[in-house]
């Protein structure tokens, strides 16, 4: 199966989970989950929501960011992957100029 995200409409979210700025995302679910193709812009961020039917993974493809999982504290990169597992929450926060591109896993489980 392929997924074309080049051809999925981008929408454009504000305050995402209560969290500052806005976003843009494309997305593909389906019973399993979802992927979404999403950029976090600079001075945005995704708010402190739980994950508590699946794992959520994000892997960054450009930007600098910081997530919170747990309380714990990731710094986010170009080729680093966050993972929030099930049971747990997390907020992904831009901290750098530019969009913070992720490519993001939510998978049901």
């Amino acid at each position: 199966m392929l997924i074309d995200f080049n051809t999925i409409q981008g929408v454009k979210i504000f305050g995402m989970n209560n969290g500052t700025g806005k976003m843009t995302a494309k997305m593909y679910a389906c019973d399993s989950g979802k992927i979404i193709s999403c950029s976090i812009h600079a001075g945005g961020s995704i708010g402190l929501h739980s994950h508590n039917t699946s794992d959520d993974i994000n892997y960054v493809i450009s930007g600098i960011g910081k997530a919170i999982c747990d309380g714990e504290e990731e710094q986010l990169k170009a080729g680093c992957c966050h993972i929030c597992k099930k049971g747990s929450n997390h907020t992904i926060i831009n901290t750098g100029n530019e969009d913070l591109v992720l490519l993001t896993v939510v998978a049901e489980r």
